[in-house]
């Protein structure tokens, strides 16, 4: 699990204009708030594909948990998943050999096409019938034309979301930085997302914290969710 520190700077600065709380709000509303689990698909999962994210093996409990206590509640249970297919190549030219040589984007690509080995679901995660599912073609679901995430949002009258998955700094990180613009309250699960590093994990969650989301652990969503209050990190 990573280690996650917020920078000094950001968290004074995050006290100052919460008028010296911590966090945005002590309790949440599970009919109204989403647990969005974020790309926790065998690609990243699995040891040895292109797209692996060993931490991310790490997370698994603790969003397995979220989602039994987001159902218990009351709320929805969001898995999006990415899903290419060959206009990738074209339509998004600039994803290969954009930060990565266009051999590994191709690598990383074709795993995440439908019936490659990396595409489904992880396993170990505990997905049920009853949860909404979303289906993305880029980073960010809520960029225009990636998914129909937020159509099914509103539909069901969701303005929260708590995010969680895969990586912190990409897909988690852009999916919550466009869902806030599009005027949905966002949690980054500080125990809920993975990098690669936990240097750029934090450096994903302290850039975040200042004007796009609140960072909250497990332990504290939950009992946010059960009108406790935040509950001490565990």
């Amino acid at each position: 699990m990573h280690k996650t520190e917020i920078h000094p700077d950001a968290v004074r600065l995050i006290r100052m204009r919460r008028g010296g709380r911590l966090h945005v709000r002590d309790t949440l509303d599970p009919a109204r708030t989403a647990l969005v689990v974020v790309d926790m698909q065998t690609a990243f999962l699995k040891e040895g594909l292109p797209s692996e994210v060993p931490m991310a093996r790490e997370i698994v409990p603790n969003i397995n948990r979220l989602a039994a206590s987001f159902r218990a509640a009351g709320g929805t249970v969001v898995w999006v998943t990415t899903t290419f297919d060959d206009r990738i190549f074209t339509e998004w030219s600039s994803f290969l050999g954009g930060t990565a040589s266009p051999e590994t984007a191709r690598r990383i690509a074709e795993q995440l096409m439908a019936g490659a080995e990396g595409h489904p679901l992880w396993p170990d995660m505990d997905a049920e019938d009853g949860d909404m599912r979303a289906v993305k073609n880029r980073f960010s679901a809520f960029i225009q034309g990636s998914s129909d995430i937020e159509a099914q949002l509103r539909a069901r009258g969701i303005d929260t979301l708590a995010i969680t998955g895969t990586l912190t700094n990409v897909c988690c990180e852009a999916t919550a930085r466009d869902a806030m613009m599009r005027n949905f309250h966002v949690i980054m699960v500080a125990d809920g997302n993975a990098t690669y590093t936990d240097a750029i994990h934090n450096a994903s969650l302290t850039s975040m914290s200042i004007s796009f989301a609140d960072i909250m652990t497990t332990g504290e969503v939950i009992g946010a969710l059960r009108g406790a209050g935040a509950v001490a990190a565990e």
